[in-house]
């Protein structure tokens, strides 16, 4: 097995040109499979509410759940770097808040770093959890939790991002750069567009990585597992393409085992 990835080694791949890959999981056996594949990232997103359980949006994810699924992927993963979103609510409760729910999700949920969405927004929270000796991974851009404060879908395909002007490119650089100063060990541009991705991994130091809306403009791109694999109910139907669809094989499988029951057949496994 490689040796375990750490920050310096993705800033290393960055100085080197050379592509980081990363998974946003949820539980201990999609975790265990993406670090045998050899990702270099495992997210443990807020998302898990809207995609994993149903919920209506990222919002209601609580600290409790987001160690629950942090735990979870800590325990399948043995040389990724895990990272653990903030639910939404520590940070926008003010620094002190938001260091005392880093420390939680690295002593108790076993992440390497932190996820803090809307980052540049809040500089001196970021500068607090570093100055606490916990790496930040900074998202910033369109983000679900700006999103929905804007009254902006977040899966909108056509996002102010993706159409970067000159003036809102320059913007985001800014912020790119004021998170780099405050400490950030790696950036997550969402939605970053060609224009603006291309900009803010030139304007800093550390890995610029994208997942919805983003490109090989960047330094990394991290997919949902559950997408890439078409683990859902809507991939049985959906013509999108992905690496995988284990929604229709899951639908195939429950098939053919109901079958046999039915018939009084032996079930297989």
């Amino acid at each position: 097995m490689r040796d375990k990835v750490t920050v310096i080694e993705l800033a290393h791949m960055k100085r080197e040109g050379k592509k980081s890959a990363g998974v946003v999981a949820w539980d201990y056996q999609i975790a265990r499979i993406a670090d045998r594949a050899g990702v270099d990232i495992v997210s443990v997103g807020d998302s898990v509410g809207v995609n994993l359980w149903g919920h209506e949006n990222p919002l209601e994810v609580t600290m409790e759940e987001m160690l629950v699924v942090c735990k979870a992927v800590r325990r399948g993963v043995a040389r990724a770097l895990v990272s653990c979103d903030f639910p939404f609510g520590p940070l926008q409760e003010g620094t002190a808040s938001a260091v005392r729910a880093a420390i939680r999700l690295v002593k108790e949920g076993g992440a390497d770093m932190v996820k803090l969405d809307a980052a540049s927004e809040f500089p001196d929270a970021v500068r607090a959890i570093v100055r606490a000796g916990i790496p930040v991974f900074a998202q910033f851009g369109l983000t679900p939790q700006t999103a929905l404060r804007y009254g902006v879908p977040y899966s909108a395909q056509a996002s102010p991002q993706a159409q970067a002007t000159a003036e809102m490119t320059a913007k985001l650089v800014q912020e790119a750069k004021l998170l780099e100063a405050a400490g950030a060990s790696l950036l997550d541009f969402t939605n970053s567009g060609p224009m603006a991705g291309t900009a803010v991994v030139k304007a800093v130091s550390i890995p610029v990585i994208g997942g919805f809306g983003g490109g090989p403009w960047l330094d990394a791109r991290i997919r949902l597992a559950h997408t890439a694999i078409g683990y859902g109910e809507k991939w049985i139907d959906a013509k999108t393409e992905t690496y995988a669809n284990v929604a229709r094989i899951s639908l195939d499988a429950f098939t053919a085992l109901i079958a046999d029951v039915r018939a009084g057949r032996q079930i297989k496994g």
